[in-house]
């Protein structure tokens, strides 16, 4: 995995022999001798990963990487500190102010390299939900970035797996501090139930387990589509690098050394439970960017973009089943003098329950969208030309039968609306043609007098024909698929 890589230290001997090691990986090797200099290539050139040294003149370390850690657009760049300092006091302060992870000097070749990738691929991850960020910014959905620093640590679900009872007790313990929920087992089958079992925000395992390999349990939670995305920390000994160095590769995220030193401890938690809160908060986002993008903010509808891909999969489905489907467009029969009348503040609420009232006329996997204005189309799949009749004639009652309540005088206006209907079988149809033939039909209504559907081939329905049946042959044409019972597409 090629990556670009800032190294950051005052001693020019330390940055090349660096950048010799990680010219031999294949990375791509950014170098800078000072703090400001630091930040300066991080602003410009977008490394994916910062080693940083913390003892240099004026500015050090610690406030280098506080800086890039307080900027929106760069905290999510991973920053591993190298520094000769060993107490615990400094790695947990570099913890604090944002740190990924804290390596000694000398520095072992084998769990730098294995934290390099490992953070790599995690930054490589967020960039991705990154840009999808953007795209909600331009939604609308949220007005500026998040900051992976500025989500919250506290009240997390923690599972510990742990056999050495003293250290089991004082995990739970630290991490009760910021008002965790730990749950502790001693032993890797119960670790993986409870895992599959409930959410969490972290997971903390040993890798010395007395009877199994802990390192094959992280493996086992890697792979399940439940744990994949939690973090995992693991818990080992100074000679178990090499192991430690191979989770690091199946995708756990930290770990921490023997003896535990409770600050430590809850500082590395602590980068986790951030980073998914983050990570999940870049998710939700998006995802709510997705629903507006295909929906209409107005109605709840799905738009017309939506709904011509949608269509698109039907359409390809309908070749292969040689099913019929029923396509029929509406629209709101003088909805321009209600705009003109009583404002287009009545027109909107006219719109919502509208939309509402053909939303709920449907089965669960029919579609009816907004193509725009008060132009709506339902889609039925897997239909019977009479049930298609039936469905029409129920969606054209249940707008003129009630009035629709909104902001008049009286608290309702009546409202009719006018359908158009095609069926389609199998074969090569546009978009374009169906919406056509719909249309034309629609076009039709209106001219019949509105407050009607004509359907292509069978003309105005006769409203006493396609009455809503009896129970009894709803339960039949389930039984013969009329209805249907599965969705399409």
């Amino acid at each position: 995995m090629s990556a670009r890589v800032l190294v950051v230290d005052d001693i020019l001997p330390n940055v090349k022999l660096l950048e010799a090691k990680l010219s031999c990986e294949y990375y791509e090797v950014l170098t800078a001798t000072s703090g400001q200099e630091a930040l300066e290539k991080v602003k410009n050139e977008n490394p994916d990963i910062v080693l940083l040294d913390v003892m240099m003149p004026g500015m050090d370390g610690f406030e280098v990487c506080s800086r890039i850690k307080s900027d929106p657009d760069r905290a999510h760049i991973p920053v591993v500190m190298v520094t000769a300092l060993t107490d615990t006091e400094d790695k947990v302060r570099g913890l604090e102010v944002g740190a990924d992870d804290f390596l000694s000097k000398p520095i072992n070749d084998t769990a730098l390299m294995a934290r390099v990738r490992s953070l790599v691929r995690l930054k490589m991850a967020l960039d991705e939900w990154r840009v999808r960020e953007n795209a909600a910014m331009q939604f609308g959905v949220v007005g500026e970035k998040t900051n992976v620093m500025a989500e919250p640590v506290e009240g997390a679900r923690i599972l510990v797996v742990e056999d050495k009872e003293f250290e089991k007790n004082k995990i739970v313990e630290t991490l009760a501090k910021d008002h965790n929920i730990a749950m502790a087992v001693d032993n890797g089958m119960r670790g993986m139930e409870l895992a599959t079992t409930y959410d969490f925000d972290v997971l903390m395992i040993s890798l010395d387990l007395k009877n199994e390999d802990g390192l094959r349990l992280c493996s086992h939670l890697k792979s399940n589509e439940r744990t994949r995305a939690v973090p995992i920390v693991m818990i080992g000994e100074d000679e178990d690098i090499g192991r430690i160095a191979h989770g690091l590769e199946i995708g756990a995220h930290d770990y921490i050394i023997r003896p535990l030193e409770r600050n430590e401890l809850l500082a590395r938690v602590r980068t986790q439970i951030r980073r998914k809160r983050f990570q999940e908060r870049l998710r939700s986002t998006y995802e709510i960017s997705l629903s507006m993008a295909l929906t209409d903010s107005l109605t709840g509808l799905y738009n017309r973009r939506y709904f011509e891909v949608h269509m698109e999969k039907l359409l390809q489905k309908n070749e292969q089943s040689k099913k019929t489907m029923a396509v029929i467009m509406l629209d709101i029969d003088h909805f321009k003098s209600v705009n003109d009348t009583y404002g287009h503040n009545v027109g909107d609420e006219v719109l919502k329950v509208f939309a509402e009232r053909l939303k709920n006329s449907l089965r669960s996997f029919d579609l009816v969208a907004r193509l725009g204005g008060e132009e709506f189309v339902a889609i039925l799949p897997d239909v019977s030309p009479e049930w298609a009749c039936i469905v029409a004639e129920r969606l054209r009652r249940s707008i003129c039968d009630t009035p629709i309540r909104c902001s008049v005088e009286g608290g309702a206006l009546p409202i009719t609306t006018s359908a158009g209907g095609t069926l389609i079988t199998h074969g090569a149809h546009s978009i374009e043609e169906i919406l056509g033939r719909a249309d034309k039909c629609l076009y039709q209504a209106k001219h019949e007098g509105r407050n009607c559907v004509v359907f292509e081939n069978i003309g105005k329905l006769d409203p006493e024909k396609y009455k809503e049946p009896e129970r009894a042959f709803f339960q039949e044409q389930e039984e013969n698929g009329a209805i249907g019972s599965s969705p399409a597409g």
